[in-house]
């Protein structure tokens, strides 16, 4: 299994385990992360509400944290917030209900623009509903699910994961860790599988999409995954996972100038977690025609990390480029 499949599957436990796990915060733990939400309220047309609305911030399986009202130009900020994923609702007189989910995988200042529709309207709404909350049974499902996933007790996950998918037929999330699940068994098939029927129920699950994309790439299918990597980024563009994937799927379809961008913000939202994506990085480079670039970047990776598995590959790689026997090392 691939490094960017593996990363994937961390950082989908992490921000599962955090998001579900936040069914019983409180504000004190909140207050302990420097992370916060700015909503922005927008008619149609993207001017600002400029009528109250109340605006609600809940966990990923529907408990509210927060509520407030919207003051000048449609703003409202949610601060002090753990990392996870959460909604955010918004009601407004006269209007439709809005929701939408944001993802806080990092501590930083995320920005949501929830879009509203009058209540007259019959054309489809905005933005999609958000997955409905699960039923108390099905939710301990899949709280049991998910902590025999993090323990790697794959058959207990599957058990517990199956079953509340059939608790909860019409729920993404017990779909998304069971496509989680099946990827750790190496079952890319049947993980593609839920993964697509979980993104057609909620299309803007940020994770889903995320790891339907990954599992596309990993199949080799690039053509299919990189509008669905795509997405996923403009779901959640602090995710160095998913810059990495797409970046290595543009690679692949020869598309270098996007390989290069994308690699760039892996690597610089990665934090140094994942040195690796500066290999992919210094090929993009030079099959730019930035060989010097791709030269120092390799020279950069082999300082800081000489004992890395990949510090053979990045020494070879480095005499190709120094030999000018490749357009972009191999």
């Amino acid at each position: 299994m691939s490094a960017r499949c593996l990363a994937m599957i961390g950082a989908s436990l992490a921000l599962a385990g955090t998001a579900w796990g936040q069914a019983n915060a409180t504000h004190t733990h909140m207050a302990e992360s420097n992370s916060e939400v700015v909503v922005y309220v927008r008619l149609a047309n993207g001017d600002p509400l400029n009528t109250p609305a109340r605006v609600k911030l809940l966990t990923s399986n529907g408990i509210p944290l927060m509520e407030t009202t919207t003051q000048t130009r449609g703003e409202v900020v949610f601060a002090g917030l753990a990392l996870g994923d959460y909604y955010i609702e918004v009601n407004a007189n006269g209007y439709q209900l809005a929701r939408e989910e944001v993802s806080l995988p990092i501590p930083v200042r995320t920005q949501v623009h929830i879009y509203l529709r009058p209540e007259a309207s019959s054309g489809p709404p905005s933005t999609p509903l958000a997955a409905p909350v699960l039923a108390p049974k099905a939710q301990k499902e899949v709280e049991n699910g998910l902590e025999a996933l993090r323990q790697g007790n794959l058959k207990e996950a599957q058990a517990r994961l199956e079953h509340a998918s059939k608790l909860a037929p019409s729920h993404p999330d017990p779909l998304y860790l069971l496509g989680v699940l099946y990827i750790r068994q190496n079952d890319l098939p049947r993980a593609r599988t839920v993964l697509e029927k979980a993104t057609q129920l909620y299309p803007n699950h940020t994770r889903a999409v995320a790891a339907l994309g990954t599992v596309l790439s990993n199949q080799g299918d690039y053509a299919a995954a990189i509008p669905i990597l795509e997405k996923a980024v403009t779901l959640n563009d602090k995710a160095y996972e998913t810059h990495w994937t797409v970046a290595n799927a543009y690679y692949q379809e020869k598309k270098y100038d996007l390989a290069r961008e994308h690699a760039q913000q892996a690597l610089t939202l990665s934090q140094g977690k994942a040195p690796e994506i500066q290999l992919l990085l210094a090929q993009s480079l030079a099959a730019t025609g930035h060989r010097d670039k791709a030269a120092a970047e390799l020279q950069a990776f082999l300082r800081e990390h000489p004992e890395h598995a990949k510090a053979a590959t990045a020494r070879r790689w480095l005499e190709q480029l120094g030999q000018g026997k490749a357009s972009a090392p191999k």
